[in-house]
């Protein structure tokens, strides 16, 4: 049985074949991805109640795993719903969808909350992403209550930023959840 489930929350256009997300995904059977209808499209209330919808189908502990305007879709869920499996929740360079400089296509997600997370998260960034300012993440990380990490240098944590197959996360994952990722058999 199945103790934790890792869910992975893609941002805008999804997660390819050689994103650190899909690596995992591939990797590990208490692994499962949320499936937007329209990935190109990050509408704040389509992407919420989807999320929603795929959560409340989790019978064990849930720990979300968001990137880009997926971590922005798992603090807009939590400002509306509530989930006693929700675990904790590790955010990968969530996407400033409220900058100004903030792509056209992800600002229909507009507004980013600021409330408090109720539940544990880590957020994790680089002070070199295009998507969010260091200044904003610390805002952020302070607003959601999340522990912050920086790394220098990691850009938007893709695939483009060379995090592909990327074994720290895995790491990381089974350490802030207290939960480990089960190996899919051969």
């Amino acid at each position: 049985m199945i103790q934790c489930t890792f869910m992975l929350v893609p941002g805008y256009t999804n997660s390819g074949p050689d994103h650190w997300q899909s690596f995992i995904e591939r990797k590990y059977v208490n692994v499962v991805r949320v499936m937007q209808k329209d990935w190109d499209n990050p509408n704040r209330e389509t992407w919420r109640d989807r999320l929603a919808r795929s959560i409340d189908g989790i019978p064990s502990h849930l720990f979300l795993v968001g990137h880009g305007c997926g971590a922005i879709s798992i603090t807009q869920w939590a400002e509306h719903y509530r989930s006693d499996t929700v675990i904790g929740a590790l955010l990968v360079a969530p996407a400033d969808v409220d900058a100004d400089c903030a792509p056209t296509a992800i600002q229909p997600q507009r507004p980013v909350p600021l409330a408090a997370l109720p539940f544990s998260s880590t957020l994790i960034c680089s002070n070199n992403d295009d998507y969010l300012s260091l200044a904003r993440a610390q805002q952020f990380a302070a607003c959601w209550g999340s522990e912050l990490l920086i790394k220098s240098g990691a850009g938007h944590w893709h695939t483009d930023a060379g995090y592909g197959e990327w074994p720290e996360i895995e790491q990381m994952l089974e350490r802030l959840s207290g939960f480990k990722l089960i190996k899919r058999q051969r």
